[in-house]
């Protein structure tokens, strides 16, 4: 027998010694844990009741109260009482007639701001309700490797209606709110809201607003057949954000991002100016 044979049959030796030695010691073992076991003094688990922990109070929310604003003007004007030529002279006043007409749809205004206030936290807010005239021209679109954009030009529709609404002096548009507050408590309790308060409503909203991520990178759509209680000779298409997550946001949000990064922008920055002047800063409700 060779050196090599002999150097197999020793190995193929040791190895089953050591499994037959690893057999034994785990058997061994199991058999010591089983005496351990039946030989253990039995322990009478914990009857303790558990005591329940009664969930945290859910945060009050803030209370903005109109009164706590300060007046920015030294001698405030009286509150407008009619939703009619008063508010139209005193849109005009802030923002200057060729505005008005340019941009805003003062009829019904209280109502229509109200209205929409509440809908752009919300997943639709039809134009038709809206105190200013949507942009001109229609939404573009650009083709790339098979799919749909946002197109970088669809900004520039937005870029009149950002410069007019940066342009306002916010100091004095707190103060026509502040005159207006009756009129628009007033049509926010008739949009279905009895005992709510419309300046808390205004806040939550704007915060909304001031949340919309900013996407540096093109936008890709999906175009989505729109199907009513009946047919239609031609269906309705219309687009919606290839990403769910950005298409179940709310209709403010998604306005803002349409507009593109920098018109967006510029426009929270006056959200926030605005936001800073009626907020309270920690009454609580």
């Amino acid at each position: 027998m060779n050196d090599l044979s002999r150097s197999l049959i020793a190995g193929v030796v040791l190895v089953g010694l050591a499994g037959s030695a690893y057999l034994w010691w785990q058997e061994r073992q199991e058999h010591q844990e089983g005496q351990a076991a039946t030989m253990a003094p039995l322990v009478a688990p914990n009857t303790r009741a558990v005591e329940a922990v009664a969930p945290e109070p859910a945060p009050v929310p803030l209370h903005h109260a109109i009164e706590e604003i300060t007046p920015p003007l030294a001698e405030p004007l009286p509150p407008l009482t009619d939703d009619g030529s008063e508010v139209s002279d005193a849109l005009v006043a802030l923002l200057g007639r060729e505005q008005v007409l340019s941009f805003v749809d003062a009829s019904g205004f209280a109502q229509r701001v109200v209205a929409t206030v509440d809908n752009l936290a919300r997943g639709h807010a039809a134009s038709r309700l809206w105190p200013v005239h949507p942009a001109p021209g229609r939404f573009q679109v650009v083709e790339r490797d098979g799919a749909t954009y946002i197109a970088d030009d669809n900004r520039d529709r937005y870029k009149a209606f950002v410069r007019f609404a940066s342009a306002v002096d916010t100091e004095a548009a707190v103060a026509l709110y502040v005159r207006m507050y009756p009129l628009l408590q007033k049509a926010y309790e008739e949009l279905g809201y009895p005992g709510k308060y419309f300046n808390n409503r205004l806040i939550e909203v704007i915060d909304q607003l001031l949340a919309t991520p900013e996407l540096m990178k093109p936008v890709r759509l999906s175009l989505v057949e729109v199907k009513g209680p009946g047919e239609t000779p031609s269906p309705w298409l219309r687009y919606e954000y290839a990403d769910p997550a950005l298409q179940a946001r709310s209709a403010g949000q998604k306005i803002l991002l349409r507009m593109g990064p920098g018109n967006a922008g510029e426009l929270k920055a006056k959200l926030r100016q605005f936001r800073q002047r009626v907020a309270s800063s920690g009454v609580t409700d």
